[in-house]
């Protein structure tokens, strides 16, 4: 799987482009700001912890925060999204961390995991609501939005897939890992449920 066909991928799960795709179209990456210059604070960590691991948590692989997705993630934010994106990301967390106290009286990184994927897949089915111009759920979310940016949550598991699946973690452990690509082979032997190719940059 080569960078384009993980952004397809992308794409095809969240049904939207990955947003911020466009700052990293350099030829040398500069530096990731580090985490404690882009602005998060511990609280804003923790509630994004409890949601990658929501989206993508660990099962017979290592999930999301084992791969050190969250950390990546809120610097590639930072550094790749206009103030636009970046209101729209922050936004949703408020949104998230508004709607699970009013819910549930707890933040959300103290809800089971059950309550967490319960509750976050309910946002999910509103994204994609929204996301079709039809919005559903909450009329806040409205105020918001903007008709060409997806909906909050769709950027937050745009943000989750890419970071997983461009970690160490996630292209050797969970995808096929080759470090340096031998020839191209277009009739080699695939069983179905092997897993798919770690990108290639």
């Amino acid at each position: 799987m080569n960078r384009r066909e993980l952004l397809k991928m992308i794409a095809a799960v969240t049904g939207a482009s990955l947003v911020g795709v466009d700052a990293m179209a350099y030829v040398e990456m500069p530096p990731a700001t580090p985490l404690e210059k882009t602005g998060f604070n511990k609280d804003d960590y923790l509630l994004w912890e409890a949601i990658c691991d929501a989206i993508m948590p660990r099962t017979d692989t290592p999930g999301a925060v084992d791969a050190g997705t969250p950390a990546f993630t809120l610097s590639f934010a930072y550094d790749c999204y206009t103030e636009e994106q970046m209101g729209v990301f922050k936004s949703g967390l408020a949104d998230i961390r508004r709607r699970s106290l009013n819910e549930f009286g707890q933040p959300l990184s103290q809800l089971a995991a059950d309550t967490r994927h319960s509750f976050l897949s309910r946002i999910d089915k509103e994204a994609i609501a929204s996301n079709a111009n039809n919005p559903e759920g909450e009329g806040a979310w409205a105020k918001v939005t903007r008709r060409h940016m997806p909906h909050y949550f769709t950027l937050m598991k745009q943000l989750t897939l890419f970071g997983f699946f461009t970690s160490e973690v996630g292209a050797t452990q969970v995808l096929r890992y080759v470090s340096v690509p031998g020839r191209y082979d277009g009739d080699y032997p695939y069983q179905p449920g092997d897993k798919a190719w770690a990108p290639e940059y």
